[in-house]
């Protein structure tokens, strides 16, 4: 009876190994691949999958995880073995390595990468350790792809860099099950003596920059006071145009209204010296010597002046005028006082 118990015991304690050993629980975006007797049988997707104990197995691969700090900065990577296969998109941040550009300059560069696992059974049975091969191929194609490049290219050309390895890993990784969505530079570290030339070239570049702007701002300067100058001259050239056009007009309206004063003027004493049988004339030609003596006697400031021969001319058109004004005054009737006769 005993032995029945002991029998009992052992059948459910193997009973439970076998459930417990048949029940596989696969999280959500992970598989595992199963093995029948070492040949591939399925693949268990997420949830509660049954296997055979003893008979069906999982398929370990090579993994790597990186473990950080409490900071976020990589300390160290661990490689491991597991028989799940993660789904989702996997980071790798490979360790800085040395290459050679074009121009025979050799800098340091740290890349990181994202791939994404497509086919399990590909990533499991195409290639004996995933992570290495990614990592030693993206190492590979770097080195290619820079080697073609010079350092100033390098320098500038990062996306054309990202762009050429994504297009030749994603290539060359389809046969491995795996998709590269993207690989990025972190950071290209030129030797230091490479550096120290790179800074002087900066700072004259940005020197020569410096007065190239100050040369054109200089110019520009002076092409803006010149432009200025000349449409001030211009304006003022225009102004004094206008200014004498406007004084010519004003002097020319002003001569014509004298001589249009003066016309009428003449007009009028041409009439009344003619009511007196008199020539106008000599009356003109009187006024005029009238007027321009009383300018030459005019003298001030101890000035000496000097009166003309022709200046004696006047007494005779005085004389002339006398004799217009003595006819034009009426005859006078002169009547003689008789004294009264004595009568005798």
């Amino acid at each position: 009876m005993e032995t029945l118990f002991i029998l009992f015991g052992f059948f459910a304690v193997f009973a439970m190994v076998i459930v417990i050993k048949g029940l596989r629980i696969v999280q959500q975006a992970e598989i595992i691949v199963i093995e029948r007797l070492g040949k591939y049988d399925r693949t268990l997707e997420s949830g509660v999958n049954i296997i055979i104990p003893f008979i069906d197995k999982p398929r370990e691969i090579d993994w790597r995880y990186m473990k950080v700090d409490s900071s976020g900065k990589k300390t160290m990577v661990i490689d491991r073995k597991t028989s799940r296969i993660d789904l989702r998109e996997t980071v790798y941040d490979f360790p800085s390595q040395n290459v050679i550009t074009k121009d025979n300059v050799t800098i340091q560069i740290n890349a990181i990468l994202y791939f994404q696992i497509t086919d399990p059974v590909k990533g499991v049975y195409e290639v004996a350790n995933l992570p290495t091969a990614i990592e030693k191929l993206t190492q590979t194609t770097l080195r290619n792809v820079i080697g073609e490049m010079e350092l100033d290219e390098t320098l500038a050309s990062r996306d054309i860099i990202n762009q050429k390895l994504r297009n030749i890993l994603d290539d060359a990784s389809n046969k491995w099950g795996v998709k590269v969505n993207r690989v990025e530079l972190q950071d290209i570290t030129p030797p230091k003596d490479i550096q120290a030339a790179m800074e002087k070239q900066m700072r004259a570049e940005r020197d020569r920059r410096a007065a190239i702007l100050e040369a054109e701002g200089l110019k520009q300067a002076a092409i803006l006071e010149a432009e200025g100058i000349k449409e001030a001259e211009i304006n003022k050239a225009e102004g004094q145009q206008k200014a004498a056009i406007l004084m010519a007009e004003g002097e020319a309206v002003a001569r014509m209204k004298v001589a249009q004063a003066e016309a009428e003027a003449i007009r009028l004493i041409t009439a009344s010296v003619a009511q007196t049988k008199g020539d106008p004339i000599n009356y003109l030609i009187a006024i005029r010597y009238i007027d321009t003596f009383k300018e030459m006697v005019s003298g001030r400031d101890n000035k000496v002046v000097y009166l003309p021969y022709e200046a004696t001319g006047v007494l005779s058109a005085i004389g002339g005028i006398r004799d217009m004004l003595e006819a034009n005054k009426p005859a006078q009737v002169t009547t003689k006082q008789l004294s009264p006769q004595k009568t005798t």
